[in-house]
C-alpha cells in the first residue's frame, strides 16, 4: 500500500500542471489585452521614458601594428584548431565547406574558381583581401558581410587575429607588405 503513495504525489503534481496550462490557454482565448502605444498620463517636467539608442559597435582595432609582433606558428595552430574543419591551406588544395585559403592575402574576394560563394561575398569580388579586411572578417564574418553562409562566430582577441593573419600571409606568395 505504501508504494502507491509516491504515484499519488506524482499524479497530483502532473494534474496541477496540466490544469494550470489549460487554464492559461483558456484565459488567453477569453481575454485579449491591448498594450497602449503611448502613455496616457503625462507628468510635467519628466523626460520621455523612450528606450535609449543602442550603443554603436566598438570600432575594430587596426591589425597592422599588431602584425609586427605576430607569430605565424601560433596562427597556424589556431588555423588548424578553428578553421581546418572547413578550409584547406595548401597550394592547389581542394575546397571544402569553405574555400582553400592558400594565397588569400592580397587576392580578390570570391577568387577561388568553382567555389559557391554566398551572394554577400560574390558582391565584393573586385575588393582585395587586405590585412584590415581580413581582420574585420575574422573578427565577425556576420558583421563584415551580412548574409554570408559562414557559421564561424569570429575571434574577439586581436592578437589571435594578428597571428592568424600572419600565418595566412606566410602562405600567400603574392601578399603585399603590411
Amino acid at each position: 500500500m505504501h508504494s502507491l503513495e509516491g504515484n499519488k504525489i506524482i499524479a497530483a503534481v502532473l494534474t496541477a500542471g496540466v490544469t494550470l496550462g489549460i487554464s492559461g490557454v483558456v484565459a488567453s482565448l477569453l481575454v485579449h489585452p491591448r498594450m497602449p502605444h503611448e502613455p496616457h498620463i503625462a507628468i510635467a517636467g519628466a523626460e520621455s521614458a523612450a528606450a535609449p539608442a543602442a550603443p554603436a559597435a566598438p570600432a575594430l582595432e587596426p591589425i597592422t601594428p599588431l602584425l609586427a609582433n605576430a607569430n605565424a606558428q601560433n596562427g597556424q595552430a589556431l588555423a588548424q584548431r578553428q578553421c581546418a574543419s572547413c578550409h584547406t591551406f595548401n597550394e592547389g588544395g581542394r575546397a571544402g565547406v569553405g574555400p582553400n585559403l592558400y594565397g588569400i592575402v592580397g587576392a580578390k574576394h570570391a577568387h577561388v574558381d568553382g567555389f559557391n560563394y554566398s551572394p554577400a561575398i560574390r558582391g565584393m569580388h573586385d575588393k582585395p583581401w587586405t590585412y584590415e579586411e581580413l581582420n574585420a572578417w575574422i573578427a565577425s564574418p556576420r558583421t563584415y558581410a551580412p548574409g554570408n553562409r559562414m557559421s564561424f562566430g569570429g575571434l574577439a582577441n586581436a592578437q589571435q587575429r594578428a597571428d592568424l593573419i600572419a600565418y595566412l600571409r606566410s602562405i600567400s606568395p603574392n601578399a603585399p607588405a603590411p
